[in-house]
């Protein structure tokens, strides 16, 4: 999985595409926050879809963008400072952790409609796929697997934020000090073993099985945008 794609003009696209999905991902835990009471993300200026707003050019760009090409794997790239303490109690902590995930979540649906066999929108043979459908068709793949990843209950993942104010106050506080640290634990599950990637991808290609999404539509553009080939 270490094998770094060759760089294309399909990746390029890839790559700008989930940039600004990490955005809309980053404005929906900012506008959720903002409705339940903390106003001070406004001043932040996190109400925006303006990347420079959530992303540092390191860790928020660097780094996950290398991974994508590295593993397939879209490491959430941005960050908003939420001020837990004005929010009215604990679901709507919760509330705003989940709102990144569903939004992903939404793109998929939107991106699933678009590759559907029913729509007839893009075609099913897997030669000379135009470049616009195989953009639609990675999309579809690494929106839904950023929402499984994501709610991987790890810090810092959202996974752990949705669950995170229902804890007993020791775990909460463990799984607090962990922090960024949880990344550590991340890379050794997802890039250092083989199981939990597969485990992983599995349950993807269920669920695009479960929404009629056929191979040729998904994972073959998948693949011949991540790693330069259809297989």
């Amino acid at each position: 999985m270490l094998a770094v794609a060759p760089f294309t003009p399909i990746l390029l696209a890839v790559l700008i595409c989930w940039v600004f999905s990490v955005c809309i991902h980053e404005y929906a835990h900012a506008i959720v926050a903002y409705v339940g009471g903390d106003k001070g993300v406004k001043e932040r200026g996190y109400l925006s879809l303006n990347p420079l707003a959530y992303l540092d050019p390191i860790t928020s760009i660097f780094l996950p963008l290398l991974i994508l090409t590295m593993g397939g794997i879209p490491l959430p790239g941005g960050a908003v400072l939420i001020d837990k303490r004005v929010l009215p109690n604990r679901h709507w902590r919760a509330m705003v952790s989940a709102a990144g995930p569903l939004s992903n979540f939404l793109l998929f649906l939107i991106l699933a409609f678009l590759v559907h066999p029913t729509t007839g929108l893009v075609g099913h043979s897997s030669f000379n796929k135009p470049m616009w459908e195989i953009l639609l068709g990675t999309m579809v793949v690494l929106e839904l697997l950023s929402v499984l990843f994501n709610l991987i209950p790890i810090p810092p993942l959202d996974g752990y934020g949705i669950i995170e104010p229902y804890l007993p106050p020791a775990i909460r506080a463990a799984g607090n000090n962990l922090g960024s640290q949880g990344f550590v634990i991340i890379f050794l599950l997802f890039f250092l073993m083989d199981g939990p990637l597969h485990w992983l991808m599995e349950i993807e290609r269920n669920i695009l099985d479960f929404f009629g999404l056929p191979y040729e539509t998904t994972w073959r553009c998948y693949n011949i945008a991540l790693f330069g080939s259809s297989e």
